[in-house]
């Protein structure tokens, strides 16, 4: 694969977790020659289900250096409210992500906010097992923060690049994995692993 490829983390909210920690929230735009992937859409409004997180947003119609219209295809790395709330923006555009995690988003209590998984004008494309996106560009089952989480692994040409959604959410999870998921990414031997909220890929 050439390296020609990139991948650009968007910072799109942050959340309280414990007292006084804040958690970002990062989606990641793949730049292929191809086409354009983004992967996961974030949050782009407030919502009682998650107030407790005292969320502050930096939704993705906030980045005027993002071209939202030159998107090609989404990917869900998995349907919890952080990573699919800005599916809406996208009407008519393939969002592809696993058919486990679509089934468990839509019939599972307390698993997501459901009005922003079938938002008006959102069309899934579902997915069994691994699927090669576009040359170089895979979408990897990653079981273990939800039974139906995937990863996106592009290959440079050398040891890949792997965008993990919450597959972890710190680098002590890539560290000492415990997870199908997080053993998974590190048999791929990864030059860099992104994840949703944490400011610098892996291995920092």
């Amino acid at each position: 694969m050439t390296t020609s490829v990139t991948v650009t983390p968007i910072r799109v909210a942050s959340l309280l977790v414990g007292e006084d920690e804040r958690l970002p929230v990062f989606v990641h735009l793949i730049d292929h020659p191809d086409g354009r992937i983004l992967v996961d859409t974030g949050l782009t409004a407030l919502h009682p289900a998650f107030a407790d997180m005292d969320p502050q947003l930096v939704p993705l119609t906030d980045h005027a250096d993002v071209d939202l219209d030159s998107i090609t295809a989404i990917v869900n790395t998995h349907l919890h409210f952080d990573h699919c709330g800005g599916n809406h923006l996208f009407p008519g555009r393939p969002i592809y992500v696993q058919r486990a995690e679509l089934e468990d988003a839509r019939t599972q209590e307390d698993y997501t906010i459901r009005e922003w998984v079938d938002a008006p004008g959102v069309e899934y494309t579902p997915v069994d097992g691994e699927l090669e996106l576009l040359p170089g560009v895979r979408l990897v089952p990653a079981p273990g923060h939800t039974r139906g989480s995937q990863i996106v692994v592009v290959e440079t040409g050398e040891r890949p690049i792997v965008i993990a959604g919450d597959t972890a959410v710190w680098f002590g999870e890539l560290d000492a994995p415990t997870t199908e998921g997080q053993r998974l990414i590190r048999s791929l031997d990864p030059q860099q692993v992104w994840l949703a909220h944490a400011t610098e890929p892996w291995p920092a």
